[in-house]
């Protein structure tokens, strides 16, 4: 398992922006070889795939942040992103980097593909 650590996050005002990083340690092998991915989850609600990246940077994303997330990562500094722009108060949750030590498949917005997780961290949007 990799150890995740994120940073970023707060309170911003719709239309705002945000950026979430996740930083690796640990991992095994090439950091470039894992398959990574941001989920969130709101209050009562369960959690779900946000952006996921492999390790060429082929990215998907979910319909309801397609066009205004971008997921990156720099391969060089085993450091995850996240940058929200256009935020509304409905991407207000608790968000979290995962990875796991594979290429990415059909199944890359599932919690189960993923076996490390970040502490998580709080968006909140306001109206």
């Amino acid at each position: 398992q990799v150890h995740l650590v994120q940073s970023g996050g707060g309170s911003v005002q719709a239309g705002g922006s945000l950026r979430l990083s996740c930083a690796a340690s640990g991992y095994t092998g090439s950091y470039s070889n894992y398959c990574l991915g941001w989920f969130r989850q709101a209050p009562g609600k369960e959690r779900e795939g946000v952006a996921t990246i492999d390790g060429d940077g082929s990215s998907m994303y979910s319909n309801s942040v397609k066009g205004r997330f971008t997921i990156s990562r720099d391969n060089a500094k085993n450091v995850l992103y996240l940058q929200m722009s256009s935020l509304k108060p409905e991407d207000t949750a608790m968000y979290y980097c995962a990875a796991v030590g594979a290429l990415c498949t059909w199944g890359r917005f599932r919690q189960q593909e993923y076996n490390s997780w970040g502490q998580g961290t709080q968006v909140t949007v306001s109206s």
